[in-house]
């Protein structure tokens, strides 16, 4: 009767399977040390890529990797502004004409708020 017997337990709580004859996959570690002088180490696959930078645990800082490769510096690009943008689709001359139209608007409006 015990052979018949059903286990259950509530969805997602509990696993019965168990580590007994399961292999860890070989691992490395990679040691860290942030600006405020905080180390530390983290685990990677051997077979991983290890980064020159990592996050610090403790503040979030950027850490740089001890004994590591130096990180090289990515070209950044500077940031394109509105007015960049414009000045793409559009000449100064054609700029100072809409500008023109825009106040002429403008200054019709105002006279007829006024008249009224």
């Amino acid at each position: 009767m015990a052979d018949r017997t059903l286990r259950g337990s509530r969805m997602g709580s509990v696993s019965y399977e168990n580590e007994y004859g399961a292999e860890i996959a070989p691992r490395q570690g990679a040691d860290y040390r942030c600006l405020r002088g905080h180390t530390f180490t983290v685990p990677f696959s051997e077979e991983a890529e290890i980064p020159g930078t990592w996050d610090c645990r403790l503040d979030g800082t950027v850490a740089e990797r001890i004994n590591g490769p130096v990180t090289e510096a990515k070209k950044v690009k500077p940031p394109r502004t509105h007015w960049d943008m414009l000045i793409e689709r559009r000449s100064i001359a054609d700029l100072e004409d809409v500008l023109a139209e825009r106040l002429d608007v403008l200054k019709a409006r105002r006279s007829n708020t006024k008249s009224a």
